[in-house]
């Protein structure tokens, strides 16, 4: 039995991982395609950037989401582990699995368009050290935009996200997507953040989705410009989604999930079986 429970924890693991990296292989190449290329194929197409990393979302759950459920952000785990009894235990080991995969999936971003960053660089005389062509792997602030409101950008971005995830994913939302389906409107929940306030700073709302491809691109020779890169950018893409997360669980789990008709109705079945009124057996 033990081994069994074992090899069900590290199938998890790997889904997370695995998950990670369709987000990362597909994510950070649609950025390839929009930053290398002159003229960029999405320049005057931004939705096709978005569309693209919410489908590697959807894609991605497909995928994995029976095995580990799919968090494929550490945002997801803590808001899950806070608000719907994900056990403690699991979120750190989830937590690197993620990054894990993410820096997979930069290495092979990283592979098939590493001449093409190299080309971009020389074209217009940048380096590596000096951030050439880092936006393809990891996240920074956009026009008139400072760290530190960065990071309350991501609080607010991602709390819509984990909004969202929860409605999507509530048993007794009867407005939730039917059967599979949930799969592809959480793809499109990323995609309408990324169309609606991607600019602000490349939308992260991940922290792995961030710093696992900023580690793979430290070693990579971006040096100090991925880590800890312009203005010591690299904690923000971090705290500000785990903060977000946290507080938009709590949004939902307080202001939709009590007033749930479904749950009412559970609630209410579950006092009769009880055959005790007062006591709700329901969450």
């Amino acid at each position: 039995m033990e081994r069994k429970v074992m090899r069900q924890q590290i199938g998890e693991l790997i889904s997370e991982a695995v998950a990670m990296f369709i987000i990362i292989a597909f994510g950070d190449s649609v950025a390839c395609m929009y930053v290398l290329y002159d003229p960029s194929p999405y320049q005057n197409a931004y939705w096709g950037v978005c569309i693209a990393w919410g489908l590697a979302v959807t894609i991605a759950i497909y995928a994995t989401g029976s095995v580990s459920g799919t968090h494929a952000n550490p945002a997801v785990t803590l808001a899950l582990a806070t608000f719907r009894d994900f056990p403690w235990k699991k979120v750190v080991p989830y937590w690197v699995a993620q990054v894990i995969g993410a820096f997979l999936g930069a290495a092979i971003v990283y592979a098939l368009f590493g001449p093409v960053i190299d080309h971009f660089n020389e074209t217009h005389q940048l380096t590596r050290e000096a951030g050439g062509a880092a936006g393809v792997f990891f996240t920074h602030p956009g026009e008139a935009i400072t760290p530190m409101h960065a990071l309350s950008d991501q609080v607010i971005l991602t709390a819509f996200l984990l909004f969202g995830i929860f409605a999507i994913t509530e048993q007794y939302n009867e407005m939730a997507p039917g059967a599979n389906s949930g799969a592809l409107i959480i793809g499109l929940l990323v995609a309408t953040i990324g169309a609606s306030m991607g600019y602000l700073e490349a939308w992260a709302i991940n922290p792995a989705r961030d710093f696992g491809p900023r580690l793979f691109a430290y070693f990579a020779g971006w040096d100090k410009s991925a880590l800890p890169g312009p203005d010591n950018y690299w904690w923000v893409p971090i705290v500000g989604p785990l903060i977000g997360g946290v507080i938009g669980g709590g949004a939902y789990q307080l202001l939709i999930h009590p007033f749930l008709p479904a749950r009412q109705r559970a609630l209410e079945e579950a006092r009769k079986a009880a055959g005790n009124p007062s006591q709700p057996t329901l969450k």
